[in-house]
């Protein structure tokens, strides 16, 4: 499959309140091999553009180094998204809004308005990234509302999964199977009612790893905790920082994010 292309938008629906979900359709996407967690990068151009995209090329970093050549007024903004569900040349992706639209990046402006017709361009879904499926006993799966996609990825392959994920309140809960702890912030602190649900959780016998997902921040005091007061060994945690509360993907890396790349390269 060509890593980079169009996907032109088919349908819209809103899932809950605050998620959009939205079918696309592309070349090459009617022999996209499935995997649970599966990530691409959408690039969604400049107001009033059409999307350019950068040289295809099966090798990342040339393509990447394509992309940065685009001029800045014609460069698309990239953002990392899951695919949620596939049919046969059909990819779903699920945008999370957010309740004040002053808070928009480019991506959920674009959403927030997105119709059939629409384009945008995708690198991947890219099998060098894809992740081996735990084989331990038990699977511990917490995210926030961001998640969300990945966790109904992972619990269509999975067969024991223990799984905690905060939403801000219990409209925004979707049909998920499996055991799934649905944990409302209410107005709470990002994170906060997930760490103490975790907390509180009584994990089964046996052995378990755990995959965690969300707000980087929240994603790092989940992590501290399992391993720090469970006992969990970091190589059976798989973790992601999906978004930084006060940066966005553009933003340099902090030495946390720098920490956490290290630790899942080792």
């Amino acid at each position: 499959m060509n890593p980079t292309g169009l996907l032109e938008v088919t349908a819209v629906r809103r899932v809950t309140p605050r998620t959009v979900r939205v079918t696309f359709t592309g070349d090459g996407l009617d022999t996209l091999e499935p995997w649970p967690d599966q990530q691409l990068k959408l690039l969604f151009p400049p107001p009033g553009r059409p999307v350019r995209l950068p040289a295809g090329d099966d090798d990342v970093m040339r393509w990447y180094q394509a992309y940065l050549a685009i001029p800045e007024d014609e460069r698309p903004v990239m953002r990392s998204y899951t695919v949620r569900d596939r049919g046969q040349a059909t990819i779903d992706v699920d945008f999370v809004l957010h309740d004040d639209e002053s808070a928009d990046g480019p991506a959920t402006a674009w959403a927030r308005t997105a119709a059939p017709g629409d384009v945008l361009g995708r690198y991947g879904p890219d099998a060098a990234y894809r992740r081996p499926l735990s084989t331990a006993d038990t699977l511990l799966i917490a995210g926030d509302e961001t998640a969300v996609p990945a966790a109904a990825t992972l619990l269509a392959e999975v067969r024991d999964a223990v799984v905690f994920l905060e939403v801000p309140d219990a409209a925004e809960e979707q049909p998920l199977p499996g055991d799934v702890h649905w944990v409302h912030r209410d107005g709470a602190e990002h994170g906060d009612r997930l760490l103490e649900a975790v907390r509180g959780a009584k994990l089964p016998d046996g052995s378990v790893a755990a995959w965690l997902a969300g707000e980087a921040t929240m994603v790092r005091a989940l992590r501290r905790h399992l391993v720090g007061e469970r006992g969990f060994a970091k190589g059976d945690i798989e973790f992601t920082g999906y978004w930084r509360r006060t940066l966005t993907q553009d933003d340099a890396p902090t030495p946390e994010d720098l920490a956490d790349a290290t630790e899942k390269l080792s």
